[in-house]
């Protein structure tokens, strides 16, 4: 039996929500982001994410902005008590469930995700994921700067990434290729994979999954 490589989209899919947005939200009750406004134009982002006609550098442009003078490694320690207290709890168990039987085969898991990569991979290691993928972000003096580097994990790019991935990795190749995910945004991956399993879809990628015969799957928490 040939063996696969299991590839997830992380919001909406693994966890009952979205990080970066919990993450604003987050950073909001806390006080370190002060604009009153900010929440709401994060909204309008998301609603245009979901649409499929999120301009990134527009987004990273905003989102990064209240940030830019606390550094990368404060960052990250408010991020690791943010997946504590509001990623794990909203982790389905039905994702845990199928993680843990990966595991048990030995085959690789690799978490690919929209997000800015400092947020993803400290989410990523609190799910068990030891390869993941985010945005990545310029960096100045150990402080982040709204500017994207290397290959965007977002649309084609997740494929792109994917790709130089397993360039790196040969062994990997004849591996199939299993992905999960929620969103449109996903439809280049999903087209990818020899087997894509659409998680909780949206009603775009719900359409695309019944015209491929993707498999539908409805977690719960």
């Amino acid at each position: 039996m040939t063996p696969s490589i299991h590839v997830f989209d992380l919001d909406e899919t693994l966890i009952a929500g979205d990080s970066a947005v919990l993450w604003n939200e987050y950073l909001v009750e806390k006080g370190i982001i002060a604009d009153p406004e900010f929440l709401q134009e994060d909204a309008r982002q998301m609603e245009l994410y979901a649409a499929g006609t999120q301009d990134m550098n527009e987004y990273l442009e905003f989102a990064i902005e209240p940030l830019l003078n606390i550094s990368k490694t404060d960052l990250e320690s408010l991020a690791e008590h943010f997946v504590k207290e509001r990623i794990m709890p909203i982790f389905y168990p039905e994702a845990k469930a199928l993680l843990q039987e990966i595991d048990g085969k030995g085959e690789p898991r690799v978490l690919i995700s929209a997000t800015v990569d400092y947020l993803v991979q400290v989410v990523a290691k609190a799910l068990g994921f030891d390869i993941a993928f985010g945005i990545e972000l310029a960096e100045e003096n150990g402080f982040m700067r709204p500017a994207m580097v290397g290959i965007p994990t977002f649309r084609e790019g997740k494929v792109d990434k994917f790709e130089q991935w397993l360039g790196q990795n040969p062994d990997f190749n004849q591996h199939k290729v299993d992905f999960y995910s929620d969103s449109i945004n996903d439809k280049p991956m999903c087209v990818r994979a020899d087997s894509a399993f659409a998680v909780n879809p949206c009603a775009q990628l719900k359409t695309e999954a019944k015209a491929h015969g993707w498999t539908i799957l409805d977690w719960k928490l």
